[in-house]
Protein backbone atom coordinates (compact mmCIF):
# COMPACT_ATOMS: atom_id res chain seq x y z
CA UNK A 1 0.00 0.00 0.00
CA UNK A 2 1.09 3.37 -1.29
CA UNK A 3 1.06 6.35 1.62
CA UNK A 4 0.13 9.31 0.27
CA UNK A 5 0.24 12.29 2.60
CA UNK A 6 -0.43 14.97 0.34
CA UNK A 7 -3.88 13.54 -0.91
CA UNK A 8 -5.24 15.51 2.55
CA UNK A 9 -5.47 19.26 2.74
CA UNK A 10 -2.59 21.06 4.99
CA UNK A 11 -5.59 21.92 7.82
CA UNK A 12 -7.01 18.35 7.99
CA UNK A 13 -3.38 16.74 8.71
CA UNK A 14 -2.57 19.45 11.08
CA UNK A 15 -5.90 19.20 13.07
CA UNK A 16 -5.15 15.33 12.26
CA UNK A 17 -1.41 16.30 14.51
CA UNK A 18 -2.88 18.13 17.53
CA UNK A 19 -5.41 15.13 18.14
CA UNK A 20 -2.89 12.82 18.66
CA UNK A 21 -0.74 15.21 20.72
CA UNK A 22 -3.43 16.08 22.64
CA UNK A 23 -4.03 12.38 23.59
CA UNK A 24 -0.31 11.52 24.07
CA UNK A 25 -0.23 14.73 26.57
CA UNK A 26 -2.88 14.10 28.52
CA UNK A 27 -2.49 10.67 28.02
CA UNK A 28 0.83 10.56 29.57
CA UNK A 29 2.16 8.00 26.84
CA UNK A 30 5.63 7.11 26.48
CA UNK A 31 5.13 6.95 22.75
CA UNK A 32 1.75 7.17 20.42
CA UNK A 33 1.29 6.29 16.54
CA UNK A 34 -1.38 6.59 14.46
CA UNK A 35 -2.62 6.40 10.77
CA UNK A 36 -5.43 7.21 8.75
CA UNK A 37 -6.52 5.06 5.71
CA UNK A 38 -8.93 6.38 2.68
CA UNK A 39 -10.35 4.97 -0.46
CA UNK A 40 -7.87 2.21 0.69
CA UNK A 41 -4.78 3.74 0.90
CA UNK A 42 -2.36 5.54 4.02
CA UNK A 43 -3.42 9.17 3.72
CA UNK A 44 -1.62 9.99 6.67
CA UNK A 45 0.92 8.89 9.55
CA UNK A 46 1.55 10.84 12.92
CA UNK A 47 3.59 9.85 16.04
CA UNK A 48 4.47 11.67 19.24
CA UNK A 49 6.85 10.59 21.74
CA UNK A 50 8.33 11.33 25.14
CA UNK A 51 10.59 8.97 26.14
CA UNK A 52 14.25 7.69 24.52
CA UNK A 53 14.57 10.47 22.08
CA UNK A 54 13.43 8.22 19.11
CA UNK A 55 9.99 8.87 17.79
CA UNK A 56 8.52 5.50 16.07
CA UNK A 57 7.20 5.31 12.13
CA UNK A 58 4.68 3.13 10.89
CA UNK A 59 6.91 -0.09 10.67
CA UNK A 60 7.49 0.24 14.90
CA UNK A 61 5.67 -2.36 16.54
CA UNK A 62 3.50 -2.47 19.04
CA UNK A 63 1.10 -4.95 20.87
CA UNK A 64 -2.37 -4.65 19.76
CA UNK A 65 -3.75 -7.14 22.22
CA UNK A 66 -7.60 -8.03 21.02
CA UNK A 67 -7.30 -6.96 17.58
CA UNK A 68 -5.71 -10.45 17.23
CA UNK A 69 -9.08 -11.47 17.78
CA UNK A 70 -10.27 -10.32 14.21
CA UNK A 71 -7.50 -12.15 13.08
CA UNK A 72 -8.25 -15.50 14.41
CA UNK A 73 -12.25 -14.36 13.30
CA UNK A 74 -10.90 -14.25 9.42
CA UNK A 75 -9.14 -17.86 9.71
CA UNK A 76 -12.22 -19.62 11.01
CA UNK A 77 -14.44 -17.79 8.54
CA UNK A 78 -11.90 -19.08 5.75
CA UNK A 79 -12.56 -22.57 7.00
CA UNK A 80 -16.65 -21.54 6.95
CA UNK A 81 -16.00 -20.74 3.48
CA UNK A 82 -14.46 -24.02 2.63
CA UNK A 83 -16.97 -25.82 4.04
CA UNK A 84 -14.94 -27.32 6.67
CA UNK A 85 -16.91 -26.04 8.95
CA UNK A 86 -20.78 -24.72 9.48
CA UNK A 87 -21.02 -21.83 11.67
CA UNK A 88 -23.92 -23.48 13.67
CA UNK A 89 -22.15 -26.21 14.57
CA UNK A 90 -21.28 -27.00 18.07
CA UNK A 91 -17.64 -27.34 19.27
CA UNK A 92 -18.00 -30.94 20.45
CA UNK A 93 -18.41 -31.98 17.23
CA UNK A 94 -15.21 -30.26 15.49
CA UNK A 95 -13.14 -30.25 18.48
CA UNK A 96 -14.92 -32.67 21.21
CA UNK A 97 -13.91 -33.11 25.22
CA UNK A 98 -13.66 -29.05 25.83
CA UNK A 99 -16.36 -28.81 28.30
CA UNK A 100 -17.92 -26.24 26.21
CA UNK A 101 -18.79 -28.22 23.01
CA UNK A 102 -22.48 -27.30 23.13
CA UNK A 103 -21.52 -23.72 22.02
CA UNK A 104 -21.31 -23.38 18.36
CA UNK A 105 -18.91 -21.64 16.32
CA UNK A 106 -20.31 -18.46 15.92
CA UNK A 107 -21.46 -18.63 19.53
CA UNK A 108 -17.79 -18.58 20.10
CA UNK A 109 -17.56 -16.05 17.39
CA UNK A 110 -19.76 -13.31 18.84
CA UNK A 111 -19.02 -14.34 22.57
CA UNK A 112 -22.60 -15.80 23.31
CA UNK A 113 -20.98 -18.97 24.16
CA UNK A 114 -21.30 -18.52 28.14
CA UNK A 115 -17.88 -19.11 28.62
CA UNK A 116 -15.90 -17.12 31.61
CA UNK A 117 -14.15 -13.79 30.61
CA UNK A 118 -10.48 -15.03 31.62
CA UNK A 119 -8.81 -18.23 32.17
CA UNK A 120 -8.40 -19.35 35.57
CA UNK A 121 -5.71 -17.50 37.76
CA UNK A 122 -2.65 -16.49 37.80
CA UNK A 123 -3.68 -13.06 35.80
CA UNK A 124 -2.91 -14.81 32.14
CA UNK A 125 -1.68 -11.35 30.63
CA UNK A 126 1.26 -10.89 33.17
CA UNK A 127 2.45 -14.47 33.49
CA UNK A 128 3.91 -16.99 30.94
CA UNK A 129 1.88 -19.31 28.97
CA UNK A 130 3.76 -22.36 30.02
CA UNK A 131 1.36 -22.35 32.74
CA UNK A 132 -1.14 -22.92 30.73
CA UNK A 133 0.22 -25.78 28.46
CA UNK A 134 -3.73 -27.11 28.15
CA UNK A 135 -6.58 -26.58 26.80
CA UNK A 136 -8.09 -27.58 29.60
CA UNK A 137 -5.44 -25.11 31.97
CA UNK A 138 -7.16 -22.20 29.70
CA UNK A 139 -10.87 -23.36 30.45
CA UNK A 140 -10.49 -24.35 33.94
CA UNK A 141 -13.28 -26.96 35.40
CA UNK A 142 -16.40 -24.72 35.10
CA UNK A 143 -16.03 -22.83 31.97
CA UNK A 144 -19.33 -21.80 32.02
CA UNK A 145 -20.73 -18.64 33.61
CA UNK A 146 -23.94 -18.11 31.82
CA UNK A 147 -26.17 -20.06 29.29
CA UNK A 148 -25.27 -20.87 25.69
CA UNK A 149 -26.37 -18.62 23.20
CA UNK A 150 -28.14 -16.40 25.65
CA UNK A 151 -26.15 -13.68 26.12
CA UNK A 152 -23.20 -11.35 25.12
CA UNK A 153 -19.97 -11.96 27.60
CA UNK A 154 -17.03 -11.15 25.92
CA UNK A 155 -14.73 -14.10 26.64
CA UNK A 156 -10.98 -15.08 26.14
CA UNK A 157 -10.84 -18.42 26.50
CA UNK A 158 -13.57 -18.72 23.19
CA UNK A 159 -11.01 -17.52 20.93
CA UNK A 160 -8.22 -19.38 22.08
CA UNK A 161 -10.63 -22.58 21.86
CA UNK A 162 -11.07 -20.82 18.35
CA UNK A 163 -7.57 -21.27 17.40
CA UNK A 164 -6.91 -24.34 18.56
CA UNK A 165 -10.09 -25.15 16.59
CA UNK A 166 -7.74 -23.84 13.42
CA UNK A 167 -5.07 -26.04 14.34
CA UNK A 168 -6.91 -28.69 14.97
CA UNK A 169 -8.77 -28.79 11.39
CA UNK A 170 -5.77 -27.45 9.74
CA UNK A 171 -2.89 -29.88 11.46
CA UNK A 172 -0.58 -26.90 11.80
CA UNK A 173 -0.25 -23.80 14.71
CA UNK A 174 -1.95 -21.17 14.72
CA UNK A 175 0.67 -18.67 13.96
CA UNK A 176 2.04 -20.84 11.06
CA UNK A 177 -1.71 -21.09 9.65
CA UNK A 178 -2.47 -17.27 10.30
CA UNK A 179 1.04 -16.29 8.68
CA UNK A 180 0.30 -18.45 5.28
CA UNK A 181 -2.86 -17.44 5.03
CA UNK A 182 -3.45 -13.86 6.01
CA UNK A 183 -0.13 -12.21 6.72
CA UNK A 184 1.74 -13.23 3.75
CA UNK A 185 -1.24 -12.31 1.42
CA UNK A 186 -1.66 -9.60 2.56
CA UNK A 187 2.08 -7.98 2.69
CA UNK A 188 1.52 -7.78 6.74
CA UNK A 189 5.71 -8.36 6.95
CA UNK A 190 5.79 -6.54 9.74
CA UNK A 191 2.82 -8.48 12.32
CA UNK A 192 4.14 -11.42 14.23
CA UNK A 193 3.42 -13.33 18.01
CA UNK A 194 6.80 -11.96 19.01
CA UNK A 195 8.26 -8.80 19.02
CA UNK A 196 11.28 -7.90 16.06
CA UNK A 197 13.02 -4.92 15.89
CA UNK A 198 12.20 -1.96 16.39
CA UNK A 199 9.52 -2.35 18.66
CA UNK A 200 8.22 -0.44 21.34
CA UNK A 201 8.76 -1.12 25.04
CA UNK A 202 5.52 -1.37 26.88
CA UNK A 203 4.87 0.75 30.08
CA UNK A 204 2.92 1.44 32.79
CA UNK A 205 2.49 5.05 33.87
CA UNK A 206 1.59 6.19 37.82
CA UNK A 207 -1.58 7.19 37.79
CA UNK A 208 -0.23 10.12 41.05
CA UNK A 209 2.78 10.83 39.55
CA UNK A 210 5.04 10.87 36.02
CA UNK A 211 7.11 7.87 36.73
CA UNK A 212 7.30 5.05 34.76
CA UNK A 213 6.91 0.74 35.51
CA UNK A 214 8.18 -1.39 33.02
CA UNK A 215 5.53 -4.06 32.14
CA UNK A 216 6.97 -7.99 31.28
CA UNK A 217 6.13 -9.12 27.35
CA UNK A 218 4.74 -12.64 27.90
CA UNK A 219 4.53 -15.02 25.57
CA UNK A 220 1.28 -16.06 26.03
CA UNK A 221 0.93 -19.51 24.81
CA UNK A 222 -2.07 -21.18 24.34
CA UNK A 223 -3.54 -17.99 24.83
CA UNK A 224 -2.17 -16.66 21.67
CA UNK A 225 -5.02 -16.34 19.12
CA UNK A 226 -6.97 -14.45 21.72
CA UNK A 227 -4.08 -11.06 22.10
CA UNK A 228 -0.75 -12.21 21.04
CA UNK A 229 0.15 -10.13 18.35
CA UNK A 230 2.17 -7.46 17.31
CA UNK A 231 1.37 -5.07 14.52
CA UNK A 232 2.29 -1.65 13.27
CA UNK A 233 0.37 0.93 11.91
CA UNK A 234 1.56 0.50 8.38
CA UNK A 235 0.50 -3.28 8.73
CA UNK A 236 -2.88 -2.16 10.72
CA UNK A 237 -3.59 0.07 7.90
CA UNK A 238 -3.20 -2.42 5.10
CA UNK A 239 -5.53 -4.82 7.38
CA UNK A 240 -8.29 -1.85 7.55
CA UNK A 241 -8.17 -1.91 4.32
CA UNK A 242 -9.11 -5.43 3.47
CA UNK A 243 -11.10 -5.61 6.20
CA UNK A 244 -13.60 -2.58 4.67
CA UNK A 245 -13.21 -4.36 0.94
CA UNK A 246 -12.24 -7.79 0.96
CA UNK A 247 -9.31 -9.72 -0.87
CA UNK A 248 -10.36 -12.57 -2.87
CA UNK A 249 -6.78 -14.29 -1.55
CA UNK A 250 -7.84 -14.27 1.92
CA UNK A 251 -11.88 -13.88 2.46
CA UNK A 252 -14.48 -12.41 0.60
CA UNK A 253 -16.44 -8.67 0.57
CA UNK A 254 -19.36 -11.05 1.55
CA UNK A 255 -17.93 -12.87 4.08
CA UNK A 256 -16.81 -9.89 5.44
CA UNK A 257 -20.19 -8.08 5.64
CA UNK A 258 -21.17 -11.20 7.95
CA UNK A 259 -18.24 -10.60 10.37
CA UNK A 260 -19.66 -6.77 10.44
CA UNK A 261 -23.20 -7.22 10.95
CA UNK A 262 -24.20 -7.59 14.54
CA UNK A 263 -24.56 -11.20 16.01
CA UNK A 264 -24.66 -10.91 19.65
CA UNK A 265 -27.94 -9.78 21.87
CA UNK A 266 -26.76 -6.71 23.28
CA UNK A 267 -26.86 -6.08 27.47
CA UNK A 268 -29.40 -3.05 28.57
CA UNK A 269 -26.22 -0.97 29.03
CA UNK A 270 -24.76 -1.40 25.58
CA UNK A 271 -27.89 -0.33 23.82
CA UNK A 272 -27.86 3.04 25.39
CA UNK A 273 -24.24 3.52 24.48
CA UNK A 274 -24.35 2.14 20.76
CA UNK A 275 -21.97 -1.01 20.82
CA UNK A 276 -22.85 -3.86 19.42
CA UNK A 277 -20.24 -6.97 18.62
CA UNK A 278 -20.47 -8.84 15.26
CA UNK A 279 -17.96 -11.86 14.14
CA UNK A 280 -14.34 -10.53 15.10
CA UNK A 281 -15.43 -7.51 15.11
CA UNK A 282 -16.63 -4.15 17.11
CA UNK A 283 -19.83 -2.22 16.19
CA UNK A 284 -19.83 1.40 17.67
CA UNK A 285 -22.36 4.35 16.97
CA UNK A 286 -20.28 7.41 17.55
CA UNK A 287 -22.66 10.41 16.58
CA UNK A 288 -24.50 9.63 13.91
CA UNK A 289 -21.61 7.58 12.54
CA UNK A 290 -21.48 3.63 12.53
CA UNK A 291 -17.89 2.44 13.44
CA UNK A 292 -16.51 -0.89 12.86
CA UNK A 293 -13.52 -2.57 14.40
CA UNK A 294 -11.74 -3.97 16.98
CA UNK A 295 -10.16 -2.23 20.32
CA UNK A 296 -7.08 -4.42 22.20
CA UNK A 297 -5.21 -4.06 25.43
CA UNK A 298 -2.47 -5.83 27.15
CA UNK A 299 -0.07 -4.43 29.90
CA UNK A 300 2.17 -1.47 28.52
CA UNK A 301 -0.09 -1.56 25.49
CA UNK A 302 -3.69 0.05 23.97
CA UNK A 303 -4.67 -0.04 20.27
CA UNK A 304 -7.77 0.27 17.92
CA UNK A 305 -8.68 -0.01 14.09
CA UNK A 306 -11.86 2.06 13.08
CA UNK A 307 -13.10 1.71 10.21
CA UNK A 308 -16.34 4.35 8.70
CA UNK A 309 -17.36 2.17 6.04
CA UNK A 310 -19.93 5.20 4.93
CA UNK A 311 -16.68 7.51 4.80
CA UNK A 312 -14.71 5.03 3.56
CA UNK A 313 -12.47 6.48 6.03
CA UNK A 314 -10.01 4.24 8.76
CA UNK A 315 -7.78 4.66 11.52
CA UNK A 316 -5.39 2.85 13.74
CA UNK A 317 -4.09 4.23 17.15
CA UNK A 318 -1.60 2.38 19.20
CA UNK A 319 -0.10 3.59 22.31
CA UNK A 320 2.52 1.95 24.81
CA UNK A 321 0.99 2.37 28.16
CA UNK A 322 -1.60 0.63 30.17
CA UNK A 323 -4.29 2.72 30.81
CA UNK A 324 -4.43 6.49 30.19
CA UNK A 325 -5.01 6.82 26.66
CA UNK A 326 -8.80 6.68 25.05
CA UNK A 327 -7.75 4.85 22.16
CA UNK A 328 -11.09 4.24 20.66
CA UNK A 329 -12.43 7.79 21.40
CA UNK A 330 -8.93 9.03 19.76
CA UNK A 331 -9.24 6.18 16.59
CA UNK A 332 -13.37 7.91 16.00
CA UNK A 333 -11.87 11.21 16.05
CA UNK A 334 -9.29 10.77 13.42
CA UNK A 335 -11.90 8.81 11.78
CA UNK A 336 -14.62 12.20 12.34
CA UNK A 337 -11.53 14.88 11.39
CA UNK A 338 -11.18 13.74 8.02
CA UNK A 339 -14.61 12.31 7.14
CA UNK A 340 -16.24 16.22 7.69
CA UNK A 341 -13.08 18.05 6.59
CA UNK A 342 -12.68 16.37 3.43
CA UNK A 343 -16.43 14.46 2.56
CA UNK A 344 -16.03 11.51 0.16
CA UNK A 345 -16.72 12.55 -3.42
CA UNK A 346 -19.59 9.90 -5.11
CA UNK A 347 -18.80 8.24 -7.96
CA UNK A 348 -20.32 10.58 -11.07
CA UNK A 349 -24.32 8.89 -11.89
CA UNK A 350 -24.23 6.89 -14.94
CA UNK A 351 -27.26 5.36 -16.38
CA UNK A 352 -27.60 2.03 -16.53
CA UNK A 353 -26.79 -0.39 -19.41
CA UNK A 354 -29.64 -2.12 -19.83
CA UNK A 355 -32.66 -2.61 -17.79
CA UNK A 356 -35.51 -5.59 -17.76
CA UNK A 357 -38.60 -3.95 -18.62
CA UNK A 358 -40.30 -6.08 -16.10
CA UNK A 359 -38.13 -5.30 -13.46
CA UNK A 360 -38.61 -1.23 -14.21
CA UNK A 361 -42.49 -2.04 -13.95
CA UNK A 362 -42.01 -2.23 -10.38
CA UNK A 363 -40.18 0.69 -9.86
CA UNK A 364 -42.19 3.99 -8.06
CA UNK A 365 -44.96 4.31 -4.85
CA UNK A 366 -46.43 1.68 -3.41
CA UNK A 367 -48.22 1.47 -0.76
CA UNK A 368 -48.71 -1.61 2.54
CA UNK A 369 -52.04 -0.24 3.61
CA UNK A 370 -51.79 3.41 3.94
CA UNK A 371 -48.09 3.61 4.26
CA UNK A 372 -46.52 5.18 1.38
CA UNK A 373 -43.32 3.16 -0.62
CA UNK A 374 -40.75 3.79 -3.02
CA UNK A 375 -39.32 1.23 -5.04
CA UNK A 376 -36.20 2.09 -6.56
CA UNK A 377 -33.76 -0.08 -9.23
CA UNK A 378 -30.23 0.42 -7.49
CA UNK A 379 -26.51 0.80 -10.09
CA UNK A 380 -26.14 -2.75 -8.68
CA UNK A 381 -28.52 -4.67 -9.63
CA UNK A 382 -30.67 -4.76 -6.76
CA UNK A 383 -33.91 -3.05 -6.06
CA UNK A 384 -34.51 -0.75 -2.66
CA UNK A 385 -37.80 -0.62 -0.87
CA UNK A 386 -37.68 2.18 1.48
CA UNK A 387 -40.53 4.19 3.26
CA UNK A 388 -41.48 8.00 1.81
CA UNK A 389 -41.34 9.21 5.12
CA UNK A 390 -37.74 8.57 5.39
CA UNK A 391 -39.12 6.05 8.82
CA UNK A 392 -39.81 2.84 9.08
CA UNK A 393 -38.27 -0.76 7.50
CA UNK A 394 -36.61 -0.78 4.56
CA UNK A 395 -33.87 -3.10 2.93
CA UNK A 396 -32.56 -3.59 -0.06
CA UNK A 397 -33.40 -7.10 -2.52
CA UNK A 398 -31.36 -9.07 -4.51
CA UNK A 399 -32.90 -10.82 -7.34
CA UNK A 400 -33.53 -14.95 -7.37
CA UNK A 401 -33.78 -15.12 -11.09
CA UNK A 402 -36.82 -16.42 -11.56
CA UNK A 403 -38.43 -13.07 -10.92
CA UNK A 404 -38.68 -12.60 -6.97
CA UNK A 405 -35.92 -10.89 -5.12
CA UNK A 406 -34.75 -11.45 -1.26
CA UNK A 407 -34.16 -8.91 1.52
CA UNK A 408 -30.61 -8.33 2.39
CA UNK A 409 -31.01 -6.24 5.40
CA UNK A 410 -33.38 -4.97 8.44
CA UNK A 411 -36.74 -6.51 8.89
CA UNK A 412 -37.43 -8.03 5.42
CA UNK A 413 -33.45 -9.34 5.47
CA UNK A 414 -34.29 -13.23 4.20
CA UNK A 415 -37.94 -12.40 3.38
CA UNK A 416 -39.01 -13.16 -0.21
CA UNK A 417 -40.27 -9.93 -2.41
CA UNK A 418 -42.70 -11.26 -5.19
CA UNK A 419 -44.50 -9.50 -7.90
CA UNK A 420 -47.85 -11.12 -8.41
CA UNK A 421 -49.44 -10.98 -11.87
CA UNK A 422 -53.29 -10.82 -13.20
CA UNK A 423 -54.29 -12.95 -16.03
CA UNK A 424 -53.21 -10.30 -18.78
CA UNK A 425 -49.70 -10.00 -17.08
CA UNK A 426 -50.19 -6.56 -15.39
CA UNK A 427 -48.86 -6.49 -11.85
CA UNK A 428 -51.93 -7.19 -9.43
CA UNK A 429 -49.38 -6.32 -6.04
CA UNK A 430 -46.31 -7.30 -4.39
CA UNK A 431 -46.57 -9.84 -1.87
CA UNK A 432 -43.54 -9.37 0.80
CA UNK A 433 -43.73 -12.32 2.86
CA UNK A 434 -47.80 -12.35 2.65
CA UNK A 435 -47.48 -8.26 2.89
CA UNK A 436 -49.42 -6.73 0.50
CA UNK A 437 -48.23 -3.76 -1.56
CA UNK A 438 -50.20 -2.02 -3.93
CA UNK A 439 -50.62 0.93 -6.43
CA UNK A 440 -53.12 3.16 -4.87
CA UNK A 441 -53.82 2.87 -0.87
CA UNK A 442 -56.38 -0.23 -0.41
CA UNK A 443 -56.27 -0.49 -4.29
CA UNK A 444 -60.27 -2.36 -5.13
CA UNK A 445 -58.93 -3.26 -8.12
CA UNK A 446 -56.07 -5.55 -5.99
CA UNK A 447 -55.98 -8.55 -4.20
CA UNK A 448 -55.89 -6.92 -0.76
CA UNK A 449 -56.41 -9.47 2.41
CA UNK A 450 -59.78 -8.85 3.89
CA UNK A 451 -61.25 -6.87 0.54
CA UNK A 452 -61.76 -3.28 0.51
CA UNK A 453 -65.42 -1.68 1.24
CA UNK A 454 -67.40 -1.30 -1.84
CA UNK A 455 -68.22 2.37 -0.78
CA UNK A 456 -64.35 3.81 -0.85
CA UNK A 457 -63.06 6.26 0.72
CA UNK A 458 -65.32 8.85 2.48
CA UNK A 459 -65.44 11.77 4.89
CA UNK A 460 -66.98 11.96 7.94
CA UNK A 461 -69.77 14.99 9.03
Amino acid sequence: MTSREDELLPGTRRALSHRIAVAQAEGRAPSLVAAVVRDGQTVWHGARAGVGGHVPDETTQYRIGSITKTFTAVLVMRLRDEGVLDLGDPLEKHLPGTGAGEATIADLLSHTGGLAAESPAPWWERTPGSLRPELADVLGDDPLRHPVGRRFHYSNPGYTVLGALVEKLRGAAWEDVLRREVLDPLGLTRTSSRPTAPHAAGWAVHPWADVLLPEPAEDLGRMAPAGQLWSTTGDLARFAAFLARGDERVLSDASLREMRTPAAPPEAADVTTGYAYGLGLELRRSDERLLVGHSGSLPGFVASLTLALDDDVAAVVLANCTSGVPVVAVGADLVRIVAEAEPRIPEPWRPLREVDPSVLELAGPWYWGTHAFGLRLTADGLVSLEPLSGVGRRSRFRPNGDGTWTGLEGYYAGEVLRPVRRADGSVDHLDLGSFVFTRQPYDPDAAVPGGVDPEGWRGLA
